[in-house]
């Protein structure tokens, strides 16, 4: 049964990988009567026990809560049935926060697979229109993404099934395994600015979502009958705390770390049940079964341990703030290259991307340098006048495009009756004699001749974000930078 409903979102509707926050619909399982529990030991390691379990587990909480956001029934403004496309009719509001893209139209769902193989139709991107499907497991792990590549991909025929499917697909489609229940889809078109938002919506019109065999997950029954390897204890599962509605617009990772102990270990207890962990993590799932935390099984622990929790959880979030070793940092701009979208035991990176940008790409589909320091590495300042200076022919190396965009410190897009919110590659900049350019970044309008160069940023303390999409591989194996934040 083809899953083409038009589920649009509100303008003011929080973005989570762009579209997945509004709403407050939650999925809690049935409580039973909870079996014996092991608590964890008192010992001295058990603290930094705490908190390698809470990195590890980190991105699995923070997808089933953006799920569970996402998720509803028929006629829910903003909310639409698990394998069913959702569409952002309008770019992100000034107030978005997760730092959201402000050039590219979203389409997004949550697929699952447990009943049957799922089939995404995608039409062929215009010329000149990027277009980029990127899928994600529940961990975040990157199951597909179309821009790594082309960014302008013809007619696309994408089947989702779980790890070891034998059955028969249509000829013509591109098999991806998944061994989590549930896949994040997340469609991007590029919009040359809000007058060209109709153009793009045209493409959402002709996004299809199809189950394999017709009468599983069809639209009517938002819940499909499980199958297969996923929920054997899903009429067990414990019942997980309800999110806070203080916390309804926060992104899921912001929600994730609000969590206390037994709320997190909780949902993700809860999660492994229909989502289970890689093969390679086995030492993970023992330091977590040590704890008392096991696939689709309650959660108790001895409040004597509280404070052990306390600290293992307090060091966790700090790691989750502190930029991984391996990111590459040149010019006071910040990214992430090698690992990324295909993490294997590196739960570090992992529960970073997912705490700070989610919906991350591998390499080759997006880089995203982040800056937060000037040249001298003070904080970026609204009250100040910045300038980057790309030298000749070394604007962002793309195969797509490149924009740049600035927010708040904490990555919300500033209010402001602004004349733009970012820059691109489709701005008509101005360039000097020797053929470099100067990006001005302020809060008030620079000189009239440098007007065409301006990047509006907001007052106060402030970061840019540069998004490379469909990068060239000098901008993918970290050759080329971004120049520095210069302060004038």
């Amino acid at each position: 049964m083809k899953n083409n409903r038009r589920w649009t979102l509100p303008r003011d509707a929080a973005i989570w990988m762009s579209a997945s926050l509004a709403g407050m619909a939650v999925l809690a399982g049935c409580a039973t009567k909870a079996p014996e529990a092991k608590a964890p030991s008192t010992a001295g390691w058990v603290k930094n026990q705490v908190a390698d379990a809470y990195t590890f587990g980190f991105p699995l909480v923070a997808t089933d809560i953006a799920r569970e956001r996402a998720s509803g029934r028929a006629g829910q403004p903003g909310l639409a049935p698990l394998n069913t496309f959702r569409h952002a009719n309008a770019l992100p509001p000034v107030g978005a926060a997760g730092s959201p893209s402000v050039d590219t139209l979203e389409s997004s769902a949550w697929l699952d697979v447990s009943a049957d193989p799922v089939i995404v139709s995608l039409p062929a991107a215009p010329r000149g229109r990027y277009l980029d499907a990127r899928a994600f497991d529940a961990w975040t792990n990157a199951l597909y993404s179309s821009a790594d590549t082309t960014p302008y991909p013809k007619m696309q025929l994408i089947a989702f099934v779980p790890a070891g499917w034998t059955g028969t697909l249509p000829a013509n489609a591109t098999r991806v395994e998944t061994r989590t229940r549930y896949v994040w889809l997340s469609v991007r078109v590029r919009v040359n600015g809000p007058r060209d938002v109709q153009e793009a919506r045209k493409l959402q019109t002709a996004m299809r979502i199809d189950t394999l065999t017709p009468e599983k997950g069809s639209v009517s029954d938002p819940t499909p009958v499980v199958a297969g390897a996923w929920g054997a204890n899903s009429a067990k599962q414990p019942a997980v705390p309800p999110l806070s509605d203080a916390l309804a617009a926060a992104t899921p990772g912001a929600q994730a770390e609000a969590l206390d102990a037994n709320a997190f270990f909780a949902r993700l207890a809860r999660s492994l049940d229909d989502n289970p962990a890689a093969t390679d993590d086995s030492h993970a799932m023992s330091q977590l079964a040590e704890l008392g935390v096991k696939p689709g099984e309650p959660v108790q622990f001895q409040k004597t341990d509280a404070p052990l929790l306390d600290s293992g959880l307090a060091d966790a979030r700090e790691r989750l703030a502190t930029v991984p070793s391996n990111a590459i940092t040149k010019h006071g701009w910040t990214w992430f290259t090698d690992g990324v979208g295909v993490y294997g035991t590196d739960y570090t990176l992992r529960a970073y991307l997912a705490r700070q940008q989610t919906a991350t790409s591998t390499k080759e589909g997006e880089v995203k340098p982040v800056a937060r320091v000037d040249s001298e590495g003070h904080p970026l300042n609204g009250a100040n006048q910045y300038t980057l200076h790309f030298a000749p022919d070394q604007l962002p190396p793309v195969r797509g495009f490149w924009t740049i965009t600035a927010y708040t410190k904490d990555g919300v897009l500033a209010d402001g009756k602004l004349p733009r919110l970012s820059l691109s590659d489709r701005d008509r900049l101005r360039k000097n004699r020797d053929g470099s350019v100067d990006v001005i970044v302020s809060a008030k309008p620079p000189a009239r001749a440098q007007a065409s160069n301006w990047l509006p940023a907001p007052a106060g303390e402030f970061q840019i974000a540069m998004r490379l999409y469909a990068p060239k591989s000098q901008a993918s194996d970290g050759s080329w930078a971004p120049p520095p934040v210069e302060r004038q």
